[in-house]
């Protein structure tokens, strides 16, 4: 992690310029950091992190410079999911504090120019919920068709009641739990704890509405919608296509197109959008979106229309899982040109993936390769998503034992399937006890075994390191107009072992050029701006890991390290 490696000075980056104020909507040009609230920092000494922890780290977050914060959710809660089986959508788990404690949050926040996004479940709850508890008492209870009940095929030659067909959970197992008292099936799209909603029943979508106003109305900047293309369930009940093979679970593969992005959640989108719209602030909605391809993600933007969310995610450049130039220009080309003007969201880490720096690193440059990422994120033209711990190089730790496992999908799936506790251990603030994140003698998770060398108090008085890097970064793209809205250009589109691209000048301005080696082996380009439109036959560089390329004045023969990154403006 202290590889001594050369980093331009802060002056530099900035060359000198003032900030400038950001045109359009806050969140066209922001930063946002997911935090994982049981991992942040625990303030109270149980080994879980909570809201008044987050608090005493917004320092640390204005420092860093992102602009909002997601909080996975905060909700009372069972725990089943650590969270998104939610049992009451308007108030805080005592594990995290208190609504008072929130409100405190979103003051604070605002103080550091920090804004809150929540976490919304829509597709469902917990089966402790009030709803579904109503839901299950009797087929005549009002709330009956909030959920999506149906009656069994029949039953097998052990007389053991056969599902309504073959949908299977994500979480392993039949998607349909069987309950004896009213003798009918219940769908689950994920764990059997967690009943989806009915939402071709309108007074679900009242409900689930009225939700998202108690939060706005506290002040929050919008919402990360969980799960949500998987609202709408075929109503004919058609069995899935089968695909061959099993997952890890042990279960058939299936295609989903049943149970998976129907049409009629756009519907939905387009009046919570109008929802949202009521109120001041460009509050924004971003949408947990695992698509396909470009086409699909389009469909979620409303299209030319603009009117359904304003950042569904695009998964399709960060989990693209290894270092390939050409694919990774293909998809942010993409992004930048196949979305009708509607701005991209990139995400490389989140709460239910390994971490960037295993899914793309050899093992042995992993640190330039996870400057590679940053750069790609925070200097292309999409809105960045980060998760807590990527700017400072956190790793996948993977329980070792199944004992160990604390995600159900890990203990249901073990071993194919280990969980999702590697990417979410506690953050890694110094080398004391717990990393500094908790004085409990147990933590809900262990923390990870690097945190005396990967922690932020190391990092942060490393000129060098990973966290420097993201803060020089996010300060450029905040300073610099091209970074910041500049349109972006592929060079050199036929060259598979480089990405290099343009953000064009705004106003008049310097345009800047992004050069990022994909490979191990040192590549050599020459770069021609005028294809792009860009004048100016000299360049200076901005920011570099490379010593060699610090005083690069052209774009001919520039020759890049083994994974280097080289930022440059045009003069």
């Amino acid at each position: 992690m202290l590889a001594t490696l050369t980093l331009m000075t802060p002056g530099s980056v900035a060359q000198g310029r003032a900030a400038q104020p950001d045109s359009g909507p806050w969140w066209r040009h922001a930063v946002i950091y997911e935090i994982y609230p049981r991992s942040f920092q625990d303030s109270n000494g149980d080994g879980i992190g909570d809201l008044n922890g987050i608090t005493s780290r917004l320092d640390y977050l204005e420092s860093l410079g992102v602009n909002a914060i997601w909080l996975s959710p905060v909700y009372p809660s069972p725990q089943v999911d650590f969270g998104y089986d939610i049992s009451d959508y308007e108030n805080i788990d005592p594990q995290y504090g208190t609504l008072a404690d929130f409100d405190h949050l979103v003051q604070e926040a605002k103080k550091h120019n920090i804004r809150i996004l929540m976490d919304m479940v829509m597709n469902h709850t917990s089966d402790k919920h009030k709803w579904f508890i109503e839901s299950a008492s009797s087929k005549t209870n009002p709330k009956r068709d909030w959920y999506v009940w149906r009656d069994g095929k029949g039953v097998d030659a052990k007389g053991k009641p056969i599902p309504p067909n073959n949908w299977v959970s994500l979480f392993g197992g039949s998607a349909w739990q069987y309950d004896p008292k009213t003798k009918q099936f219940y769908y689950h799209k994920f764990y059997r704890q967690q009943p989806d909603l009915n939402w071709r029943n309108p007074e679900v979508e009242k409900a689930m509405f009225g939700a998202v106003r108690f939060w706005l109305d506290r002040g929050v900047a919008g919402f990360r919608l969980d799960a949500v293309p998987t609202l709408f369930e075929d109503p004919k009940l058609r069995d899935e296509p089968v695909l061959g093979g099993t997952n890890a679970q042990g279960d058939p593969n299936l295609d989903d197109i049943y149970t998976n992005n129907l049409p009629e959640v756009h519907d939905v989108m387009r009046r919570l959008r109008e929802v949202v719209n009521e109120y001041p602030g460009d509050r924004v909605l971003i949408g947990e979106t695992y698509l396909p391809n470009v086409q699909e993600l389009d469909k979620w933007y409303g299209g030319a229309k603009h009117d359904e969310l304003q950042l569904p995610m695009d998964m399709q450049v960060g989990f693209i899982n290894k270092l390939n130039a050409s694919l990774f220009r293909k998809r942010i080309q993409d992004a930048e040109t196949r979305i009708d003007g509607n701005q991209p969201l990139f995400v490389f880490d989140n709460h239910d993936n390994r971490r960037s720096w295993d899914r793309y690193g050899d093992g042995i440059h992993n640190e330039a390769i996870a400057k590679v990422v940053a750069v790609t994120l925070l200097t292309s033209h999409a809105t960045a998503l980060m998760y807590y711990g990527e700017e400072i190089g956190m790793v996948t730790s993977t329980p070792k034992r199944k004992q160990d496992v604390k995600d159900p999908i890990g203990i249901t799936g073990w071993p194919k399937e280990k969980g999702r506790d590697g990417e979410r251990t506690p953050m890694q603030w110094d080398s004391s006890k717990n990393a500094g994140f908790s004085t409990a003698d147990k933590t809900w998770l262990p923390v990870a075994s690097n945190y005396r060398t990967v922690n932020v108090k190391v990092e942060d008085s490393e000129p060098n390191s990973l966290l420097n890097w993201h803060k020089k970064l996010i300060a450029m793209r905040r300073s610099d107009p091209a970074l910041r809205s500049g349109k972006q250009i592929m060079l050199d589109d036929i060259n598979p072992s480089v990405l290099s691209y343009v953000r064009k000048g705004v106003n008049g301005g310097p345009s800047v050029v992004v050069a990022l080696n994909f490979t191990n082996q040192t590549q050599t380009v020459s770069l021609d701006l005028t294809r792009a439109g860009v004048t100016g036959s000299t360049v200076k560089t901005l920011m570099t890991d490379a010593p060699a390329l610090e005083g690069t004045s052209s774009l001919r023969h520039l020759t890049l390290p083994p994974f280097a990154s080289w930022i440059g403006s045009v003069q």
